[in-house]
């Protein structure tokens, strides 16, 4: 019984070491073959990534496709990380690229693509399970009537809370454009929220 009580002792002392790896650490591990560390790397970053894709891509069964995707490359290309930003803003840049080149097979489609990025997000965010019905309803359709180049920034910024100099490194634009992208996606949200009776937000 004691031994079964030390191994046990001894396997959540490893999960525990393991769950504060930095995500640096677990691409060196990734890159050298080890599956336990791209599980815990996954099991991370796997719900940011998904929502991240699915603000724009507007369909879940595509958001967790590509979230896959996404993913699998980090297995195939872990080496390739060179340390230049944090890994969360790494993958948050490939799944941009992803979600940009799913968006550009999908135009053949006969949607309007103006309407599709007019859609109200439905993804379920903590916002929407505080209060699916009033103010987090309102923001999130505001959001969605921005251009899709102001509602990334608004995305990556106070979704993700990622800086202006991540920002820039994921749309690959100075940081001087992301300020001026902020200043007019926040201009532009404002007078929304204005619109939609909700003052206090667009102070």
């Amino acid at each position: 019984m004691q031994n079964v009580v030390a191994i046990n002792a001894a396997a959540r002392q490893g999960i525990i070491a393991a769950q504060a790896t930095s995500d640096e650490a677990l691409l060196e591990s990734i890159a050298a073959g080890g599956r336990n560390a791209m599980h815990i790397l996954y099991s991370r970053h796997h719900v940011r990534v998904y929502r991240f894709i699915l603000r724009m891509v507007r369909d879940p069964s595509t958001a967790e496709d590509l979230t896959s995707q996404v993913f699998l490359d980090v297995w195939r290309t872990a080496s390739q990380f060179q340390g230049r930003s944090q890994v969360s803003t790494w993958l948050l840049s490939i799944a941009r690229f992803k979600a940009l080149t799913a968006l550009r097979q999908r135009r053949h489609e006969d949607v309007d693509q103006e309407e599709i990025l007019e859609i109200a997000d439905e993804a379920e965010t903590p916002e929407a399970c505080l209060d699916r019905s009033s103010t987090s309803a309102i923001l999130r359709a505001c959001v969605a009537q921005l251009s899709p180049a102001h509602r990334e920034i608004i995305n990556l910024v106070y979704y993700h809370e990622k800086s202006v100099e991540e920002a820039g490194l994921i749309i690959g634009i100075p940081q001087s454009t992301v300020k001026t992208r902020m200043f007019y996606a926040r201009k532009q949200l404002a007078d929304l929220l204005k619109v939609a009776g909700i003052e206090s937000l667009a102070a």
